[in-house]
C-alpha cells in the first residue's frame, strides 16, 4: 500500500503490479478503455512534465472543469506530481460563480473538455482534453521525479457548495490527504477489488474514492457522471465489488425496477455511502438490492477530511444508520449541547484543512484552537457510536420547538409507498416556520397527502409534521448529488404561497 512519495500525486506504486488494470474508463459507453497502472503513472509524469515545460511552476494553481475521464484523472494527479495545486471546479455552478472561482484562486490554467471550453475566462490556458492542441499536445513522456512536498504543502483546492453566499475554497495539503487514506484502509488488503466512481472529480467523495482505490492496488470502474441506469449497469458488467456513492444516488438506482430485475449484482460486497445523511428505509433498499455487501454510513467534511469514523475497536457490531466509531488518531467532542453525548460535533486531526483561501474571517469562524466546528448536530449511543441528527444550519423552529428535516425525512421514508422524501421550513405567521415535505412516492403506490400527515403525527411529534406535502417524480440535485435544499426552499415558499391564496390553511 506504500507509494515511493509523499506527494498526493503518486498516491500508489507503479512498479506493483504495472500490468494490472486502474482504470476502467466509461467516457465513451461504446468504447471503454482500460487504463493499466504502468500507463497511468506515465501518462501522470506526462502531465507534470508538459506543464512545467509551458512555464508553469511548483506553487501554481491549475483548474480541472470536465466530466470524469482517465486523462482527467491523470491530469488531476499530475498536476500535484508537478509541485502545483490542483483545482477541481463545478462546472454546475453560474458562469459568474465559474469566474469567482477561478479569480479567488489564482488559476494559471484550466483542463477542460470541449463542452466546458466557453467557461475558461480570457487569459487564462485552457487545455483541451479532446482538442489535437490540447492534452494530447501538452503531454511531455518521460521520466519525471516527483516534487517532494514539505509539512503542510498545498495538494489541491476544493471549493464548496455552500447554500449562500460564495463558495469557499479549502485549502487541502498532501499531508493532510495522505494521512487518511493510511488510516482509513484498517490495515485490510483491498487490492482485489473493484470499485466504481460516478461522484464527479470536484467533490471529496469522487477525489478520495479515487485515490484510496488507487493506494490499494485495486481498479476502479469511471463513469463520466452518474447515471442511474448505467450505474447499475457498469456494476453487473464489470463485476463490481465495492460501491462509493452518495445516498442520493442509491435512492435512484432503487427506481430502475424494470432494469435491476435483468442485472446480476452478486459481485457486490461493499457499499459506501457519504456526503449525506442515510435513512433506515434506504439501508432496507439497498439491502434488498445487494444482499451479500457490508453496508457502510460514511461521513467526512470537505474542511475536516474524507473521514473520521470507522469500526468500533472492540469487534461491536456498527447500528445501520450510525456512522462509527472514532478512528484512531482523530480526536471528536460534541459540544453546544445539553450533555457531551449530543451536540455539534468538533473535530481536530492531521486531516483538517490549513484554511479557506483569501477568507481568513470565515475559517475563524469554524476554526477553533485547532478544533474544526462542523456544524452536525450529532449524538453518541452508549457503544460510542455516532449517528447525525441534523446540519445545525438546517435545523428551524415550528412555534418555539427545534425541528431537523433529517429526522423527519427519516420518518416519512417509512411510511409504506414513500420512496423519499425532502422536508423544508416555510414562513408562517403564527409558528414563525413549518416543515413543508417534498415527496416521491414508490411506483405503482397510492399515497396521498392526508395520508403522510397522518402517518407523520402517529409516529412523530406533532409538531414537526408536514403542513404541506408535494408529490414530485424526483428530488432536485444539487452539483454533489444530493437534494438541492435551496432550490427546493424556494419552491416551497412560492407552493405555500399559492395554496394560502387558494384557502389552505397550511
Amino acid at each position: 500500500m506504500s507509494s515511493p512519495s509523499r506527494n498526493l500525486g503518486c498516491c500508489f506504486d507503479p512498479s506493483r503490479d504495472p500490468d494490472k488494470v486502474a482504470i476502467v474508463d466509461l467516457s465513451r459507453w461504446e468504447q471503454p478503455a482500460e487504463v493499466t497502472y504502468a500507463a497511468l503513472d506515465a501518462a501522470c509524469d506526462a502531465v507534470a512534465r508538459g506543464l512545467l515545460r509551458k512555464g508553469l511552476k511548483p506553487g501554481d494553481r491549475v483548474g480541472i472543469m470536465a466530466l470524469n475521464s482517465a486523462p482527467l484523472i491523470a491530469a488531476y494527479l499530475g498536476i500535484m506530481r508537478a509541485g502545483m495545486v490542483a483545482v477541481p471546479i463545478s462546472f454546475k455552478l453560474a458562469r459568474e460563480t465559474v469566474d469567482y472561482i477561478v479569480k479567488d484562486a489564482d488559476l494559471r490554467a484550466v483542463f477542460h473538455d470541449a463542452e466546458r471550453a466557453a467557461l475558461v475566462p480570457h487569459g487564462v490556458l485552457g487545455i483541451d482534453f479532446e482538442a489535437p492542441d490540447g492534452y494530447a499536445a501538452l503531454l511531455d513522456p518521460g521520466a519525471f521525479a516527483a516534487f517532494e512536498p514539505q509539512g503542510r504543502e498545498l495538494a489541491m483546492i476544493l471549493y464548496t457548495s455552500g447554500s449562500t453566499g460564495l463558495p469557499k475554497g479549502v485549502l487541502l495539503s498532501h499531508a493532510s490527504q495522505r494521512w487518511f487514506m493510511e488510516a482509513g484502509t484498517f490495515g485490510e488488503d483491498r487490492s482485489q477489488h473493484r470499485y466504481i466512481v460516478a461522484a464527479p472529480m470536484f467533490h471529496m467523495n469522487a477525489t478520495i474514492s479515487v485515490k484510496m482505490a488507487l493506494m490499494v492496488g485495486a481498479s476502479f470502474v469511471l463513469l463520466p457522471a452518474f447515471d442511474a441506469k448505467r450505474y447499475a449497469e457498469a456494476i453487473s458488467r464489470y463485476r463490481v465489488t465495492w460501491l462509493t456513492s452518495v445516498p442520493t444516488m442509491l435512492a435512484m438506482l432503487a427506481r430502475e425496477h424494470d432494469l435491476l430485475g435483468t442485472l446480476d449484482f452478486s459481485s457486490v460486497k461493499n457499499v459506501t455511502m457519504g456526503s449525506a445523511p442515510l435513512t433506515a428505509a434506504l439501508v432496507d433498499k439497498v439491502r434488498s438490492l445487494f444482499p451479500g455487501a457490508a453496508i457502510n454510513n460514511a461521513y467526512g467534511t470537505t474542511e475536516a477530511g474524507p473521514g473520521v469514523f470507522g469500526p468500533h475497536p472492540d469487534g461491536v457490531e456498527r447500528p445501520d444508520v450510525a456512522l462509527g466509531y472514532p478512528i484512531a488518531g482523530a480526536q471528536v467532542e460534541l459540544r453546544e449541547g445539553a450533555s457531551p453525548d449530543e451536540g455539534v460535533l468538533y473535530m481536530k486531526s492531521p486531516m483538517l484543512m490549513e484554511g479557506y483561501n483569501n477568507r481568513p474571517d470565515k475559517t475563524a469562524e469554524v476554526m477553533h484552537d485547532g478544533w474544526y466546528r462542523s456544524g452536525d448536530i450529532m449524538r453518541r449511543d452508549a457503544n460510542g457510536f455516532f449517528h447525525f441528527v441534523g446540519r445545525a444550519d438546517d435545523m428551524f423552529v415550528v412555534g418555539g420547538e427545534n425541528v431537523w428535516p433529517g429526522e423527519v425525512e427519516k420518518l416519512i421514508e417509512r411510511m409504506p409507498g414513500v420512496h423519499q422524501a425532502a422536508v423544508v421550513p416555510v414562513p408562517d405567521d403564527i409558528k414563525g416556520t413549518l416543515p413543508f415535505a417534498f415527496v416521491v412516492k414508490q411506483a405503482g403506490r397510492d399515497v396521498d397527502e392526508a395520508a403522510v400527515k397522518a402517518f407523520t403525527i402517529a409516529n412523530g411529534p406533532a409538531f414537526a409534521h408536514p403542513r404541506f406535502v408535494e408529490f414530485r417524480a424526483a428530488i432536485p440535485l444539487s452539483a454533489t448529488n444530493k437534494p438541492d435544499r435551496r432550490l427546493l426552499t424556494q419552491e416551497a415558499e412560492q407552493i405555500a404561497t399559492k395554496r394560502r391564496a387558494a384557502g389552505e390553511r397550511g
